[in-house]
C-alpha cells in the first residue's frame, strides 16, 4: 500500500511540476492562443490562393453573397460572380477589412481611422472578419501603438480601438 501511496505521490509532483513550468511560445502562436482563447475564429493561410478559397467556404456556409470592404484594396480576394461587394453595410452584411496589428499578449485586434474611418466598432455588423499577416503581429498594445505612429509619419490616425471579445453566440459553430 505505501508503495502505490509514494507511486502516485511522485506522478503527482511530476505533474504539477510541468503545469507549473513556462512555456515561450512564438508572437503567431501566442496571438493564437489568446485569441481562440476569447473565442476569436482564426484561419492560418500559406497564400493567396487559400486565403481566396477559406473566405469561399466561410461565405458558403453562412449563406452571405455580399460584403462591405473598409479596405477596398481586399476587392481582389473576392470573385465578382459569387459574392458583391456592396457600397453600404447594414446589420447582415458581413464587413471585410485590415487591421493595424494583431496583439500577441492579449489576442486583440488593433484598429484605427485608416481602417475604420470615423465609424466607431460596436456601430459595424456582428459579422465582421479581419485579414492580416504575420507581419503585422506585436507583443503588446505598445508595441502596437508605436508601430502605428511608426508607420504614420506624415499624419497619426484617429479613432484607435481595438476588439477584445470575440464571443457572439456560444452555440453557433460556423464563422
Amino acid at each position: 500500500m505505501n508503495f502505490l501511496k509514494r507511486l502516485f505521490n511522485i506522478q503527482i509532483h511530476e505533474d504539477r511540476e510541468i503545469e507549473n513550468q513556462d512555456v515561450k511560445l512564438s508572437l503567431d502562436d501566442l496571438f493564437v492562443h489568446n485569441f481562440v482563447k476569447k473565442e476569436g475564429k482564426f484561419l492560418y493561410c500559406l497564400n493567396a490562393e487559400e486565403v481566396i478559397d477559406n473566405l469561399k467556404k466561410v461565405f458558403s456556409e453562412n449563406g452571405w453573397d455580399e460584403v462591405y470592404l473598409l479596405d477596398t484594396s481586399l476587392v481582389t480576394l473576392f470573385d465578382k460572380n459569387t459574392v458583391k461587394v456592396t457600397p453600404k453595410f447594414n446589420d447582415n452584411t458581413p464587413i471585410l477589412t485590415s487591421c493595424e496589428h494583431l496583439i500577441a499578449d492579449n489576442g486583440d485586434i488593433l484598429f484605427s481611422s485608416n481602417q475604420l474611418g470615423s465609424t466607431r466598432l460596436k456601430d459595424f455588423s456582428e459579422n465582421f472578419i479581419v485579414y492580416a499577416t504575420t507581419s503585422q503581429l506585436v507583443k503588446d498594445t505598445g508595441q502596437g501603438l508605436t508601430g502605428i505612429k511608426t508607420n504614420s509619419t506624415e499624419r497619426l490616425p484617429t479613432n484607435i480601438s481595438a476588439i477584445k471579445n470575440y464571443i457572439i453566440n456560444n452555440n453557433d459553430d460556423n464563422f
